[in-house]
């Protein structure tokens, strides 16, 4: 069992005084999301010094503004060891709108040291200390109330050895010269556009629509664009507001009235009574392609003799570090870099200096 302390966030204010004498916390959240288009906020855990908290943050959706700044003002201020970190800053970054100040993440800081890319918090914790934690609770609902107490036990051990796996980490990442390596690819958790919803480039989730083009490319942008803000508006999931296939029926088969939208494949008559004339609007009024968008071309022989050149450098130096080529640079950015894309990380930070200006001299003379 894991020693920790319990709190309600509406009413108690011991955490906020706890994490302000600290220059980093340890931090984990639960939440749910299988009902919503937002993250629900369930559980905080927090690790401060030897002292482990469980907070209880939905009471806290009925506090008063100020109190609710306060709490995420002190929160946010440490740096944050976390593991896997995206999804937590996620959540809390739409439930609070703060970021915290700084980030270590213990699966990156693995990553670069040589250990299973994606490792998992459980994994690191018995590779480092050689202690087996139990899986029992991971399908866990943490919107119901009271939590029972194996259930917030998991959750503390969820961050009981993050702030040890950050020391034993960081000593390993010192002498290898790596450190930074690690506060860099942290630092891009907190980029603030990663986590804000942007309806004008909801078509770039789906994968379907990469190969139209002319109207049927228009009409899929637009209609993406309108099932982004509907599951905004209504804080549904994507998906049940329309299905990816049933967008991509519409957009393709251009319907004008709505005896044709009835014959779409599996598009609920809710959805059309609800909003089948504004889905007509959309497709009619989706002439043309404003972006002169082109589907990405198939790669040539030239591109692939280019690829391979460039994962051959990328593979030399990650087998030199001792670490996976997908840390470097997976296939997906060289292939980006090939199409004249130049926001690659591999382009930047310590992965130019390691293998990035060899891959620009591989591309410019290629």
């Amino acid at each position: 069992m894991t020693d920790f302390d319990l709190v309600d966030l509406a009413d108690d204010s011991s955490l906020a005084t706890l994490v302000a004498a600290e220059e980093r916390i340890g931090v984990d959240t639960e939440f749910m999301r299988e009902k919503t288009f937002f993250a629900e906020l369930c559980l905080i855990q927090v690790a401060a010094g030897k002292q482990i908290v469980c907070a209880d943050p939905i009471p806290l959706a009925e506090a008063a503004v100020t109190q609710k700044d306060v709490l995420w003002q002190a929160l946010t201020k440490p740096t944050w060891v976390l593991h896997s970190g995206r999804q937590d800053i996620e959540v809390v970054y739409q439930t609070s709108g703060k970021m915290p100040s700084a980030l270590f993440d213990t699966q990156i800081a693995a990553a670069i040291l040589g250990f299973k890319p994606q490792i998992g918090y459980a994994g690191l914790v018995s590779e480092l200390f050689g202690i087996e934690l139990a899986k029992s609770h991971t399908r866990a609902d943490w919107s119901r109330r009271p939590l029972a107490d194996s259930v917030l036990n998991y959750a503390a051990e969820d961050v009981k050895y993050l702030l040890p796996a950050c020391d034993e980490l960081t000593e390993r990442l010192q002498k290898l010269g790596r450190y930074e390596w690690v506060i860099e690819d942290s630092t891009d958790l907190l980029d603030i556009a990663l986590y804000e919803p942007a309806p004008e480039i909801a078509i770039e989730r789906l994968k379907g629509a990469r190969n139209l083009r002319g109207r049927e490319r228009a009409a899929a942008v637009e209609l993406a664009g309108w099932r982004e803000r509907e599951a905004l508006r209504t804080n549904r999931p994507r998906q049940w507001i329309m299905r990816d296939s049933v967008l991509l029926d519409i957009a393709v088969a251009q319907p004008v009235t709505l005896g044709e939208l009835e014959n779409i494949r599996d598009l609920a008559e809710s959805t059309i009574r609800r909003a089948g004339n504004k889905l007509l609007e959309i497709v009619a009024t989706a002439t043309h392609d404003k972006s002169n968008y082109k589907p990405p071309a198939r790669p040539g022989e030239r591109e692939k003799a280019l690829l391979k050149k460039l994962q051959q450098r990328v593979s030399a130096a990650a087998e030199a570090l001792g670490i996976a080529t997908e840390i470097v640079a997976p296939k997906k950015e060289l292939s980006a870099a090939i199409r004249g894309e130049e926001n690659s990380r591999v382009f930047r930070g310590w992965r130019r200096e390691i293998v990035g200006d060899a891959l620009t001299e591989v591309l410019s003379s290629g």
